[in-house]
Formats: structure tokens, sequence, C-alpha cells
């Protein structure tokens, strides 16, 4: 076996919302056909993904897989980053997802609609693919790394609702969480602040802060972001626009074409809920309550992640 990863480490989370549908041994089998050394750990409980991924790091793994949705797929991204900043001059491993969540935007992101068989070929192959070296942003609150992006509003409830339907799987699941979310949804008064700049203090249906283009999927909320261009997309969708329509429009990204919409980019972005309510609020599918108020700085070029070979 001549190909160019020598050791790959799969961090795997059982608990992800398709994960009875995608076999954790089916894909470790398929990286053991590119991969002479390939191991298997799996989560035990919330952040362990962090824990087992800053391990392979530590050990000289080449590449890290997570497998899981956005969530576990973040958390990958923190462990990784954890080690990169207490040992800046350690090359580590370079990330590669393969979906079995509920959204699994951070796939769809780097690999589009590719079948996971075929994006790991790609990515294990005998040629080192690109390695894009991503952006992530820091809450400022917990310290935590976010790679796809946060949320305040409606597509954190919508998560919230999406841990009861158990009986639906993958994009369904998201999709039916938003609409069942949406029946009894009202928007939150909040602040947003972009670069120390007041871009909105009102009503708010959503903050969303990125990262990727996708949330939940397939929803475009973020249609002009890049990965890797040293900034955050703020997508503010503001009481003035009613909450039902907002899933129909951020199919294709419409809803930049409406007055009610605000975005911007920057490198530091405020988001607080003004009535003293908790915030509800997510990043990377992981659902977080207690505060009024979340921080979000830009982490610029720090992760390296598997991306598909250019075009010639």
């Amino acid at each position: 076996m001549n190909h160019w990863a020598a050791t790959a480490v799969i961090v795997a989370n059982d608990q992800a919302g398709t994960s009875a549908a995608l076999p954790v041994d089916e894909v470790a089998n398929a990286c053991r056909r590119l991969v002479a050394d390939v191991s298997v750990v799996r989560t035990a409980y919330p952040g362990h993904a962090r824990v087992l991924a800053a391990k392979a790091a530590q050990d000289g793994a080449d590449a890290v897989l997570a497998v899981g949705g956005d969530g576990t797929a973040g958390e990958v991204a923190q462990g990784l980053m954890t080690v990169w900043e207490a040992e800046p001059w350690r090359v580590g491993p370079a990330l590669h997802c393969v979906p079995a969540g509920t959204g699994n935007s951070f796939y769809k992101e780097i690999w589009q609609d590719r079948p996971w068989q075929e994006s790991l070929v790609l990515a294990l192959g005998p040629e080192r693919p690109p390695v894009r070296r991503l952006d992530l942003a820091r809450i400022e609150e917990t310290w935590e790394t976010v790679l796809l992006g946060a949320c305040s509003g409606l597509v954190a409830e919508a998560l919230e609702t999406a841990a009861g339907l158990t009986r639906l799987t993958g994009r369904a699941r998201y999709r039916e969480a938003v609409a069942a979310t949406l029946r009894t949804f009202a928007p939150h008064p909040a602040r947003i602040v972009v670069d120390g700049e007041v871009i909105h203090d009102g009503d708010v249906v959503l903050a969303n802060v990125g990262g990727g283009r996708y949330r939940g999927g397939g929803f475009l909320l973020l249609p002009r972001s890049v990965l890797d261009d040293g900034l955050l997309d703020v997508c503010v969708v503001t009481g003035a626009l009613d909450p039902r329509d907002l899933p129909g429009l951020t199919r294709d990204g419409r809803h930049l074409e409406r007055d009610e919409v605000l975005y911007r980019r920057g490198r530091r972005v405020e988001i607080e809920r003004t009535d003293g309510a908790q915030l509800a609020f997510e990043s990377d599918g992981e659902v977080r309550r207690g505060r009024t108020r979340y921080v979000l700085d830009v982490l610029p070029a720090v992760l390296p992640v598997l991306s598909p070979p250019q075009p010639s």
C-alpha cells in the first residue's frame, strides 16, 4: 500500500442522527483499504470527541475522520485546535468528515453531495489531496471553537425540537423540526454588534455567524461565505420578516434580497438578548442555554481539512 496517509483515527459518534444507517464498521473497512494503520474510537459522552481527537493528534495520526454530524465534526476540530495551540510547532493531522448526522452541513460544504465512499477515496487515496486551512470562530464566554457556525433564535430552537423527533433521520428530521418550531416561535429582542458597530437593535428571528454557507444540511443562510477568507459572515433576520417565510427563502439564498435581512462580515461579532431572558444559541449543531450574550472572534486559517482535488 503506497498511499500518502500511513495512520488514520476514526472518531465515531454512535448517537449521531443517522449513525444507524451508516455502520462505523463499514467506514472502517473502507478506510483500511486505503490506510495501513486505522483505529476506531467511539464517543461515550458529550465532548468526548474533542478528547479523542486531541489524543489522535498527539499520537501523530496523519488524518482524523469524524463520523457523525456537525456537532461531532465541531468537537473533533476543537480537539485538533487544542493540540495546535498548546504545541504550535506540531504538524497536526488533517480532518475529514463522514456524514452521519442530522444536517451534515460541514460535509456538504466541503464535498457537496458526493457519496461518502467517493470522498473517502479522494481524501485518502495515493495522492495527498489539497489541504485547506479553514477559519474557525471562538466563543469568548466558553473558549470553545466553532467550525461551521453559530446561531441564535429559530435555528437553535429547531435543533432542540429535532432532539425529540426520533422517528426521523437526516435532513428530513431537521425540516420537520423547523416546521414544528415555527408553529409557536416568536422573535426575541437582541442587539447585534459587528467589529464595534451596532448593526441591529430590535426583534430578531435569528442571527447566524459563520463559517459555512449551509445550516441544517439544506438551508443556505450564508450564501456569500468563504471558509478561508479570514472573516466571519453574519446574517441577521429581523423580526420584521415573517418567520414562516424563512425556510423557503433560505433554500436558495433569496432571503438576502429582503430588506428585513442584514448581511455583514467582520472579525468580532456580539449577540446579546436585551430583555434579560436566556438566549437560545447553538454552535455546530449543539444547543447552549444559560446566557444572555455570546461573543465570537475569528481564528483565521487554523484548521487543516482534506478537500476535493481542484479541476485541471
